[in-house]
């Protein structure tokens, strides 16, 4: 495992003020081509990152669950889309549709996700590492540094590259 990896959490927690202040500073430098450092940073973490070790969002985060997704994980499913709130979600205080609780009550003992192919959109995006929403929303990119290690490597990474 890269060197970066290790105690990952624990050096997130204890970086956690710097790393919000570098992701704010990000903000400032958009259009100097940071983000074009991204897919090939999101490629590196991956490389040494294997989710189902992990999964650290399924765990202890909810992706919002929008009305597309609802409906294609019903059908696939075979339940009403009635059925399939009333049994697994709960609106969040934006008003958006969340699982009731965590872990996701579709993660298998063995991290595998039983909706893999029909996902929500927010799930297949997680976690933003190749994309401007890394910089576009800071406060969520923060919290997601202390949950998933592949956030904390490329912050890291980015931390190092622009010195």
């Amino acid at each position: 495992m890269n060197h970066l990896l290790e105690n990952w959490e624990l050096k997130a927690k204890e970086k956690q003020k710097a790393n919000k202040q570098f992701l704010q500073k990000l903000q400032t430098k958009r259009g100097k081509g940071v983000e074009k450092l991204l897919p090939e940073l999101h490629e590196e973490a991956f490389s040494h990152i294997d989710c189902l070790q992990c999964a650290g969002c399924c765990k202890t985060i909810s992706p919002r669950f929008k009305t597309p997704d609802i409906k294609r994980i019903s059908k696939h499913l075979g339940l009403k889309e009635s059925v399939f709130i009333e049994t697994y979600l709960r609106l969040d205080e934006d008003g958006d549709y969340v699982v009731k609780r965590t872990p996701c009550p579709f993660l298998g003992a063995d991290n595998y996700c039983g909706i893999y192919d029909v996902r929500p959109g927010d799930c297949e995006n997680y976690p933003y590492t190749d994309s401007y929403d890394f910089f576009k929303r800071p406060n969520t990119t923060f919290l997601n540094s202390t949950i998933c290690p592949a956030v904390y490597y490329v912050l890291e990474r980015l931390k190092t590259i622009m010195k």
